[in-house]
């Protein structure tokens, strides 16, 4: 199993193809630029915990890419929700946001446990 920065990395990429592949019409555009906005900072975040030697830094910016995570995820809701976007190509996208903020927050909560 991939570890979270690799996920975090193959969704972004993934993000990248499904604009690429997207006909961008006046609604798809602002709604688009911010899935990719949230989206693409998951990773970059995640990153940036990693240089943190202190503990408390580390888990506050896994928090901040726990609350990116979500943020996407609702911009996939949105996009499949209003039908500007056809349903298979976010079904494993949403999918994979889900799991994502899922291990976030098992990451965030693990690392608040005693030693």
């Amino acid at each position: 199993m991939k570890d979270i920065h690799g996920r975090a990395f193959d969704f972004a990429c993934s993000l990248v193809r499904l604009h690429r592949m997207t006909t961008t019409s006046k609604v798809a555009a602002p709604l688009l630029r911010e899935l990719l906005r949230f989206g693409l900072s998951i990773g970059s975040i995640l990153e940036e915990a990693e240089s943190f030697h202190d503990k408390a830094d580390f888990i506050a910016r896994c928090r901040v890419s726990l609350r990116e995570a979500r943020k996407t995820l609702y911009w996939l809701r949105l996009l499949d929700a209003t039908k500007t976007i056809k349903s298979p190509r976010l079904a494993p996208l949403t999918k994979e946001a889900r799991e994502i903020v899922a291990s976030l927050s098992a990451i965030i909560r693990n690392a608040n446990l005693p030693k």
